[in-house]
């Protein structure tokens, strides 16, 4: 049984105090929630994430595949919410296959927003290889990228309250935005995009992803592992995100603002 009716507002309005001109006053604002969100296994804790209180049964299950611990969303047999004091639980129970591998890679970890490395005790542990190379794919046009990201903005009502919430949007190749998903964190967004697709059963050959973030190496390992083509970001890359996105024959853009974009791997 899902609590969903028990889950914090995404947003809070909290009084304070404006500074400057024409005059100083008191009033309240809209700010954003950060709620953690603990990831349980059959049963098993894995991880808290720091995310926005919304669309968690997505970003659940987006988070097990993109980051590799369920090997498709069939090893996920159903997701509950559980609502609690202290945050939310977010129960998967998958295979006992999963489980298996679950264990051997256990990581107990809080992950502050915007956080990739967290939980990694080691440098060892640290697998930075790509999936493999994705197949031949038409990248889109600067066009059509362009016209997604002229979309983002009306489709990201939350951050239009609070100025603090990162977008992830699924656009056709010709650049309509058929979805935007939005978190106080760029990678839960991204979670919680993939996770939507997957409990559709939609493809993720057929569009590409566009945020409203930089991009760095973690989201471009999500995508490349769920099969997307086409990363675009409207801020820039890092090296190891442009490497990994090569390696995979992904399309990497940056810097998709106005009328350019910068493509990485052309």
């Amino acid at each position: 049984m899902n609590d969903t009716d028990d889950l914090p507002a995404p947003v809070r309005r909290l009084p304070v105090h404006r500074l400057g001109a024409p005059a100083d006053k008191d009033n309240d604002d809209h700010i954003a929630v950060e709620t953690p969100v603990a990831l349980v296994f059959n049963g098993i804790s894995h991880a808290v994430m720091m995310a926005t209180p919304a669309d968690l049964e997505a970003f659940a299950l987006g988070f097990a595949v993109s980051e590799g611990l369920l090997s498709s969303p069939a090893e996920c047999f159903g997701i509950e919410l559980k609502v609690g004091v202290e945050g939310v639980e977010a129960w998967l129970h998958v295979a006992a296959s999963a489980e298996a591998r679950l264990k051997q890679s256990r990581r107990n970890l809080v992950g502050r927003t915007g956080c990739g490395l967290c939980g990694i005790d080691s440098l060892r542990a640290l697998d930075l290889s790509s999936p493999g190379h994705l197949a031949a794919s038409d990248r889109p046009t600067t066009a059509a990228i362009l016209k997604a990201f002229a979309q983002l903005p009306s489709r990201q009502p939350l951050n239009a309250l609070t100025g603090a919430h990162h977008a992830a949007g699924w656009a056709t190749p010709d650049g309509e935005l058929l979805s935007v998903m939005e978190d106080v964190g760029r990678h839960n967004a991204l979670d919680k995009l993939l996770g939507q697709r997957l409990l559709n059963k939609q493809r993720f050959d057929d569009g590409f992803v566009v945020m409203s973030s930089r991009a760095s190496y973690e989201l471009v390992l999500k995508c490349a592992r769920l099969g997307v083509p086409t990363l675009a970001t409207i801020s820039a890359p890092t090296t190891l995100a442009v490497e990994i996105a090569r390696q995979a024959g992904m399309g990497l853009f940056g810097f998709c603002r106005g009328e350019m974009a910068v493509d990485y791997t052309g």
